[in-house]
C-alpha cells in the first residue's frame, strides 16, 4: 500500500513497490524510490508527543500532520528499506544501498553513494562524492567533507566517556581514506588527504596527508608513499 501525503511535491519518478512519502516533502525528476521506502519520517520527540496525547487516529495519517518532510533532489536512487527522516536534504545522483537509515536534519551531498545497513544517526553534514561501504555507524554532530571513502563497517564515535551528557562528533576533511573496520573516538579530527588503515582505532587527531595504523593508530607513512604502494598494486 502506497501513501503519499497531499502535502508532498512528487516529481516524475519512479516507484519500485509501496513507499510512504510524508508531510511536505520534495521529491525531484528522475528519482527511483524501491520498496518499503519510507521519505519524511518523524523525529522521536513528535512520536513522543502523539503517545504522550494518546492519540487513535489512523497512524499514517497521524504521522503526515506532524511530518516537517524532506527534500530528495533529482536522479536519486534510494533502494529498497532505506527511511529518510524529516528535515532532511539530499543532494542530485545520490545512492542508497538497501535497509539505509538517514534520521533527521542531515544534509548529504551530490553523488555520494551509502551503502547497505548503513545507520547516519542524524546532526550529520556529508559532503559531495563520498563513497560510504556496508555498514557504517555515523552518529549525531559528525562532518565529512569531499571525495572522502569510508570502507566497510567503520564505527564512528561522539561520546568518548559513556554514557555521558556531552557528546563531539568526528570531522573528516576531503580526500581522506578510512579503512574496514576502523573505530573513530569522539572528537577526533581525520585531516585533508589522511589515510586509516584497516582495522585501526583514532583516538587523536591525523595530520593532513598522513597514514596511521594500529592499536591506537599512529603514523606509519605518508599519502604519497600510500598512494605510490596503491600504483604498484594496481599494475600487478
Amino acid at each position: 500500500m502506497n501513501y503519499i501525503s497531499p502535502e508532498s511535491k512528487i516529481g516524475n519518478i519512479i516507484v519500485e513497490g509501496d513507499i510512504i512519502i510524508l508531510g511536505s516533502s520534495i521529491i525531484e525528476d528522475d528519482v527511483v524510490l524501491g520498496h518499503n521506502v519510507i521519505i519524511g519520517y518523524p523525529r522521536r520527540r513528535k512520536i513522543l508527543r502523539l503517545l504522550a496525547n494518546r492519540v487513535r487516529r489512523e497512524a499514517l495519517k497521524e504521522l503526515d500532520t506532524i511530518s516537517s518532510g524532506s527534500y530528495i533532489s533529482s536522479n536519486c536512487i534510494l533502494r529498497s528499506g532505506t527511511i529518510v527522516y524529516e528535515d532532511t536534504v539530499i543532494g542530485r545522483n545520490v545512492e542508497t544501498g538497501h535497509n539505509v537509515l538517514i534520521r533527521e536534519d542531515v544534509k548529504i551531498g551530490d553523488n555520494t553513494k551509502i551503502g547497505t545497513l548503513t545507520v547516519i544517526d542524524g546532526k550529520v553534514e556529508i559532503g559531495r562524492n563520498v563513497s560510504i561501504q556496508t555498514g557504517v555507524y555515523i552518529p549525531p554532530y559528525t562532518k565529512i567533507g569531499n571525495n572522502v571513502f569510508i570502507g566497510p563497517y567503520v564505527k564512528i564515535t561522539n561520546d568518548k566517556y559513556p554514557p555521558s551528557k556531552k557528546l563531539k562528533g568526528v570531522i573528516i576533511e576531503d580526500n581522506a581514506i578510512i579503512g574496514c573496520g576502523a573505530i573513530l573516538i569522539a572528537g577526533v579530527r581525520i585531516g585533508r588527504n589522511a589515510v586509516v588503515a584497516a582495522g585501526s582505532i583514532v583516538t587523536k587527531d591525523v595530520p593532513p596527508n598522513a597514514v596511521v595504523r594500529g592499536v591506537p593508530a599512529r603514523i606509519v607513512s605518508s599519502r604519497r608513499e600510500y598512494d605510490e604502494r596503491r600504483r604498484i598494486w594496481e599494475k600487478q
